[in-house]
């Protein structure tokens, strides 16, 4: 009798530890806080460990395991299995998705935002530009058009941004210098230092980012319309730890992108609707720039940058003036109809 006991005992334990060592955690690096920007990739953790039954999680870090500005090179290493990051943070380490950060691109909504990002993410080019990282991308963290938020005076003509210092990376910095402003390329954990101490005068954000980062509690102004880009943000995984996934849990992980980007859009759009009475409620002036300055800006910025994009990129071998074509391609089909094939044969919804 003892012995059965013991036999049974020694084989619940060795179930016990078989169940332990199928079970699958990746380490997941981002940054900040939990806010609007992070929201689908807490959604893929929920969805994941729903459809394994805990078997596959994440362990989703802010800022434990690297700086925002390493999180690619975490990636690398294998550091960690999945991490978010922005194209404008290093450029030269991810220039095929810089085309996605070019000033006045067109996009208007986070839907055309997500379907010019899969685009481009699923184009041999830029596969083959992050493989060089050993990372996989996965999904966008699409966002608004930046606005400003500044302290000081608020600008109502062009001129205005002559020697403004603006917290402002990728192409939209290169936007705003061409109107005669400073930009700097902070990130955004050290935007709110930067807008207190006066290194910069303005901060270009999103709506979410400006909340998160407190960038709106010293804010004397808000630019409603300006309008000029946003910049992109994809989550990537590394390329080994997503091979040596299950089949199993790789089907839950491939069939949990559309339902988080999901959830992500429908966060987002809750937040816009509050934007308006949080600007009421911190009495931050909400400046209206006018329609004949917004096309001077976008005269001195839109086609000059991305000529200089397209010959820098072509220069180093990568197809930048396909890669541009594609996102005016699909944009074009977001606005001829619900569905359309893009020429690299990526469908795409908006």
């Amino acid at each position: 009798m003892k012995m059965t006991l013991r036999t049974a005992v020694a084989a619940a334990c060795l179930i016990g530890f078989a169940a332990e060592a199928s079970a699958l955690t990746w380490n997941v690096s981002v940054w900040g806080k939990r806010r609007a920007f992070t929201e689908h990739i807490h959604k893929l953790g929920d969805l994941l460990a729903e459809k394994t039954g805990g078997d596959f999680t994440l362990n989703i870090s802010y800022g434990g395991l690297s700086k925002n500005r390493e999180n690619l090179d975490g990636i690398e290493i294998g550091a960690f299995e999945m991490a978010q990051f922005c194209a404008g943070y290093h450029r030269d380490k991810n220039p095929t998705i810089t085309v996605l950060e070019l000033p006045f691109l067109g996009v208007a909504t986070l839907d055309e935002e997500v379907a010019v990002a899969r685009a481009v993410y699923e184009h041999p080019a830029t596969q083959k530009d992050l493989a060089r990282w050993n990372a996989k991308l996965l999904m966008t963290s699409p966002m608004p058009q930046y606005n400003l938020a500044g302290m000081g005076e608020p600008p109502a003509m062009l001129e205005d941004f002559e020697g403004m210092r603006v917290r402002a990376t990728g192409g939209l910095g290169d936007a705003f210098r061409t109107v005669g402003a400073t930009p700097t390329s902070v990130t955004a954990t050290e935007a709110y230092g930067a807008l207190e101490s006066g290194v910069v005068d303005a901060v270009a954000f999103a709506q979410h980012a400006h909340l998160s980062f407190r960038t709106i509690d010293l804010a004397k102004w808000w630019t409603t319309n300006l309008n000029p880009g946003t910049v992109n943000c994809p989550v990537v995984v590394n390329i080994d730890a997503y091979e040596s996934l299950s089949d199993e849990q790789r089907a839950a992980l491939d069939s949990s992108i559309e339902e988080s980007i999901a959830h992500y859009l429908a966060n987002y759009g809750e937040l816009l609707k509050k934007w308006e009475s949080i600007l009421a409620e911190k009495n931050v002036e909400k400046v209206v720039i006018a329609d004949d300055q917004i096309a001077a800006f976008r005269a001195k910025a839109a086609d000059p940058i991305r000529a200089e994009w397209i010959a820098s990129m072509e220069a180093q071998g990568i197809p930048g003036q396909e890669l541009y074509d594609l996102t005016q391609e699909v944009l074009k089909s977001c606005h001829e109809a619900d569905e359309a094939m893009t020429p690299s044969g990526v469908k795409t919804a908006c």
